[in-house]
């Protein structure tokens, strides 16, 4: 009897022991996503004028950002341009439906593998950078030294890197997209033998301005996320190497993940509106 009942009473401190877990966790979810909302706002509403006040520092972040990316962006579009011309003429072929391999590559490209990509490879080359830059810099206490100053280290260093990612990602996605287009129209066309005139031809016709306007929805919300993410882990890093290693790399998946969900949120709300 008494063994029971010391079961009971051990099974009964494991339950309650796991619910004030859940509860604890559930409590620092809350408190950690109040603070990144308060951490969104003050971006947001500092924005404009850090963006005409201190233009050529945007500028600067935008080189940083964007043109530094140009070479892994370029290289990537090229290739799963071409990946995507085989697949699409493997399976077309079938049907003798190769001159539609154009329609394919090109929905594929611009509506979503170009910005889902672009940002994929944003996040793992720029991101990163972003957050590994504002963590180095508060562990190295750069950036108390700035309020020590009087200098807002969220208008001088967070919201430049943050505008300059969110210009720079529908530009990569462009960039990207017309490689990958590039890349298609060499495999598709130039080794398998599609005619060029029926290749383009068929993806103009199909190709409707909603089906652009997507893509570039999808770029300006991706780069919002990415740049917003990056400059949250890095500015709420741990002010060590450890911590600043682990923010770098929460960027990378955390960005990865919101990117995969706004997109399918995008797409559901375009394909059923």
């Amino acid at each position: 009897m008494l063994r029971i009942t010391k079961n009971n009473c051990l099974a009964r401190a494991g339950v309650i022991k796991l619910l004030r877990e859940i509860l604890d966790t559930f409590l620092q979810f809350l408190r950690t996503f109040g603070a990144m909302m308060l951490f969104f706002v003050r971006v947001f509403w500092y924005s404009p004028a850090v963006f005409f006040g201190r233009f050529p520092l945007v500028i600067k972040q935008v080189y940083n950002a964007g043109a530094l990316s140009i070479v892994i962006i370029m290289v990537s579009g090229l290739f799963v341009g071409g990946v995507l011309a085989l697949q699409a003429y493997a399976n077309l072929e079938r049907f003798n439906a190769e001159d539609t391999t154009g329609i394919f590559a090109g929905f594929a490209l611009i509506k979503e593998i170009g910005p889902v990509i672009t940002a994929l490879l944003f996040a793992g080359r720029a991101g990163t950078a972003l957050a590994s830059e504002i963590g180095l810099m508060k562990a190295t206490d750069q950036l108390s030294a700035m309020e020590m100053m009087a200098v807002d280290p969220l208008r001088y260093v967070v919201i430049p890197r943050f505008l300059g990612g969110v210009i720079s990602m529908p530009l990569l996605t462009a960039v990207f997209t017309t490689v990958g287009l590039a890349g298609a129209h060499i495999v598709a066309v130039e080794w398998l033998g599609v005619d060029v005139g029926a290749y383009w031809q068929q993806l103009q016709q199909a190709l409707d301005m909603e089906d652009v306007l997507e893509g570039i929805y999808k770029s300006i919300v991706f780069g919002i996320i990415a740049s917003l993410l990056a400059v949250w882990e890095g500015y709420n890093a741990i002010p060590t190497a450890e911590g600043v290693g682990r923010a770098t790399t929460r960027t990378v998946v955390i960005t990865a993940i919101a990117v995969l969900i706004f997109d399918f949120m995008i797409t559901a709300a375009v394909s059923l509106r």
